[in-house]
């Protein structure tokens, strides 16, 4: 008996290894476009792969459609003993197909042009994922409490607020270095593709469109934190924690691990070296951080330009003051390590500098720019065929690009030739195997990837040569699945593919929230993953067979060298997916030169978590507006007035104000008048929570539903809600969520504009916050009178009643107020007439 069981045992086991694979077929999982570079990689263990004949088939009728013989194998490459590329480009009809040859079939995969679409979106959920302050993912706020200051010319461990920003991995330190060049490659992609992005997301990540697309929500919350990083114009910082924080895998939530309860460190740029354990980094100067700043800040005030131009003006300023700062002292700024020696140690700062001078607005630094340009030709990375971690980052110079498109001539060409000087360095390795791969093994080669992909296609846009199309398609299929491997570099794309199921990331591992979107690290020389400390790999090896010295890769959550997702490499990879996106379509990056002038502003409004905060500051304008709910003692005062000043203002009153029987008579002589009533809430109910503002208290059927009680009792006076477009939320408290909720019921939100003490005349003397009539009008004064805008499109707001405690009432004050608006020349409208949206 167990001799026939040892038979049938070997028998089994020659006849599985009989018919073992040992040749693949690895293609774009993602698919090709009709007219684009189509090629797949045949690799093999044991076959011989010169003249070989190989088909590609339509899946549905499983017949051949196009065929073709290889030509001479492209050699030995990692674990295979032959590899030859199988090139169908002429192929053009849509369809789903595969490719066989030999004993290989590939995975079925789609020719067609809408096979990239949703791509570059699909990645923004990993952005999402990444967030600081509020992660929308796990629904909670995280690090609300940083940070206290290190190496700053203020006392060490003084509080500032940078709570906000990205999460860089699976850990949850931040860096400016890999936010700014995030945000920089996310507004850059909005730029040159905006048909590209849909609206899926409100700005603070949760589900429900705002009208702006989600690449811009994104950015913004960049642009923000950033703000917050470089706060005053000699005030900067690099980096929020530091590698304390590699604890091992947990959710963002309630951490205390720096000894100051919630606060984690943040490091000033100082220039110099910097050190708070046995490590010490080799910063030399300020400029490759604020360089990151200045650019960022730059092209953002060249999009919020259109949108936002009160923000736009202080991305124009920062920008200026962030280029100073990296003129202070030229050179670079690592990020500061406590326990281990994995810092990010870049050492070069020109390339940012180069880039914060194409973007200044003016075309002031130019010539500084090129300067800098022809020192830091090609990216060192490219002649090294290595690089220690984050060396020399970015891992493309976009000053070359954004430069060109301000130069001509000798200077344009030069900046060209640059690009290509970099490109025909990695050809020279490229060409030597069939998957065209001559970007280094190193930590981070799928972000290295990405951003040579973006050369290959900038170089090809600017010079109208395509001499490294089927270069640049190659890096570009790599990350989708022709690679040894045969794996997608991205969870969940495609999601019909095999892609990273089990990557290092926290949320997944603990929370089990997928981590779509990401871009894991990707292959490292075997040498390298051998060196690493405190990798452990948890489960079998599922691609063991494709491991070589050559270059390694794990889908394993152990692996942090190969198969952690990283925000800046998912930013660089968004812009990329953006550019196959819109490559064939009418929605091509333009390479023309920017003009300096400044654009026409076609909503020169100001918003606040989603709701307009103010109108038009370069208007003489402003909207008187009242708000009430239970008192109204001012009412018929506050209506004599504008009536004998033959002003209108606007009133904005709870379902209990409008369903009130004594104020039906007050509310019919505001409407006769021609003052704008709105709603205010039926209930005057409170949103969110005052300290967590990001904590919503009602859901949207509450939200929906109590709205909409309020334009019910509004009817009664005729009042249609076509009539009262603009809510005010109660209490003037409101979050990101309310203002989308507020647009899928087909309202505008509004708030008041900050600056003023106008609001607090509801105050009364018990209280902490009280404040006296005079102290209020003084305020409004002293804005006025201090500000070069003065009150322009502001939204003035006051009580139409108040508690009897207060004695001292504001709207007194008011045929005072309108006085002076008059004398100063504004024209007092109401907010339909402010906003007219």
């Amino acid at each position: 008996m167990h001799k026939q069981s040892y038979l049938f045992f070997i028998f089994f086991l020659l006849l599985n290894t009989a018919f073992a694979q040992d040749s693949w077929i690895r293609i774009n999982q993602l698919g090709y476009k009709p007219n684009g570079i189509k090629v797949a990689v045949w690799c093999t263990k044991s076959e011989k792969l010169n003249n070989k004949k190989w088909q590609l088939i339509d899946d549905q009728s499983g017949k051949a459609v196009y065929s073709a013989t290889t030509g001479k194998s492209s050699g030995t490459y990692g674990p295979f003993s032959e590899t030859v590329r199988l090139n169908f480009s002429s192929f053009i009809k849509p369809g789903k197909y595969y490719l066989k040859a030999g004993k290989a079939k590939s995975p079925v995969f789609e020719i067609g042009e809408d096979v990239y679409k949703g791509s570059a979106d699909f990645c923004l959920r990993y952005m999402r994922q990444q967030r600081s302050k509020y992660n929308p993912t796990i629904k909670d706020s995280c690090h609300t409490s940083d940070g206290y200051t290190l190496y700053g010319p203020m006392p060490d461990s003084s509080f500032i607020n940078v709570a906000g920003g990205w999460h860089d991995a699976t850990d949850y330190l931040q860096y400016v270095t890999t936010s700014a060049n995030a945000t920089y490659q996310m507004l850059a992609a909005y730029r040159d593709f905006p048909g590209v992005f849909n609206d899926g997301y409100a700005a603070n990540g949760l589900e429900g469109a705002n009208k702006i697309p989600d690449i811009l929500d994104e950015a913004r919350w960049g642009l923000d934190w950033l703000l917050k990083m470089h706060p005053k114009d000699d005030w900067m910082f690099n980096q929020v924690g530091d590698d304390r924080d590699h604890v091992g895998f947990r959710l963002p939530q309630n951490e205390r691990l720096y000894g100051r309860g919630y606060e984690r460190p943040v490091y000033f740029v100082s220039g110099e070296p910097q050190i708070r354990g046995k490590y010490m980094n080799t910063t030399k100067g300020t400029s490759s951080t604020a360089g990151k700043f200045s650019s960022a800040f730059s092209l953002g005030a060249e999009i919020y330009a259109r949108q936002d131009a009160s923000f736009a003006s202080l991305l124009s300023q920062k920008a200026i003051t962030a280029f100073a700062y990296g003129l202070k002292k030229p050179g670079y700024t690592q990020t500061a390590s406590v326990k281990a020696p994995y810092i990010y140690g870049e050492e070069n700062w020109m390339d940012d500098m180069e880039l914060a001078g194409a973007m200044l607005q003016g075309n002031s630094k130019l010539n500084y720019a090129f300067e800098l340009a022809q020192k830091e030709p090609v990216t060192q990375w490219f002649i090294d065929d290595t690089a220690a971690h984050y060396q020399w980052y970015p891992f493309i110079n976009a000053g070359h690009y954004e430069l060109s498109k301000k130069m001509s001539g000798k200077e344009k060409q030069a900046l060209i030739n640059f690009y290509k000087q970099g490109i025909q360095i990695i050809w020279k390795r490229a060409e030597q195997n069939a998957f065209y791969r001559g970007v280094p093994f190193i930590w981070c080669s799928n972000n290295f990837t990405a951003a040579f992909a973006i050369q290959c296609y900038w170089y090809r846009q600017m010079s109208g040569d395509d001499t490294y199309a089927a270069l640049e398609q190659g890096n570009f299929d790599w990350l989708f699945g022709c690679n040894p491997w045969g794996t997608s570099m991205v969870y969940g794309l495609p999601s019909r593919g095999d892609t990273p199921v089990d990557p290092h990331a926290s949320l997944l591992k603990i929370g089990k929230y997928p981590t779509d979107g990401g871009l894991v690290d990707g292959p490292v020389k075997g040498s390298i993953f051998n060196n690493l400390i405190g990798i452990t790999l948890y489960d079998t090896d599922e691609y063991a067979e494709f491991q070589s010295d050559l270059a390694v890769y794990h889908d394993d959550a152990g692996d942090f060298s190969t198969n952690e997702p990283t925000m800046d490499g998912t930013a660089t990879l968004i812009y990329l997916l953006a550019a196959k996106e819109a490559e064939g379509s009418k929605k091509k990056v333009s390479t023309k030169p920017v003009n300096a002038k400044p654009p026409v502003v076609a909503n020169a409004f100001t918003y606040d978590h989603g709701a307009v905060i103010k109108g038009d500051s370069t208007q003489k304008k402003i909207a008187l507006v009242f708000t009430g709910d239970e008192f109204a003692d001012g009412g018929f005062y506050i209506a004599d007035v504008l009536k004998q000043e033959n002003v209108s203002a606007s009133f904005f009153l709870t379902g209990n104000f409008y369903r009130n029987p004594a104020f039906k008579n007050m509310i019919r002589t505001l409407k006769s008048n021609g003052n704008y009533l709105g709603p205010h809430s039926d209930k005057h109910l409170l949103y969110c929570d005052w300290t967590k503002r990001d904590s919503l208290l009602v859901t949207q059927e509450i939200f929906a539903n109590d709205l909409g009680q309020n334009y019910k009792a509004m009817s009664s006076f005729g009042i249609k809600p076509t009539d009262a477009y603009y809510f005010m939320p109660p209490y003037e408290w409101y979050n990101d969520s309310i203002a989308v909720w507020t647009n899928h019921f087909g309202s505008q939100l509004i708030n008041f504009t900050t600056g003023t003490l106008s609001n607090a005349d509801y105050t009364t003397p018990e209280m902490k916050n009280y404040r006296s009539s005079d102290t209020i009008f003084q305020s409004i004064l002293r804005y006025e009178q201090t500000h070069v805008s003065g009150l322009n499109g502001f939204i003035l707001l006051l009580h139409i009643g108040t508690d009897s405690k207060r004695t001292d009432k504001m709207y007194y004050r008011l045929p005072e107020l309108i006085s002076y608006l008059k004398r100063k020349k504004y024209a007092l409208v109401t907010i339909e007439g402010l906003l007219n949206l």
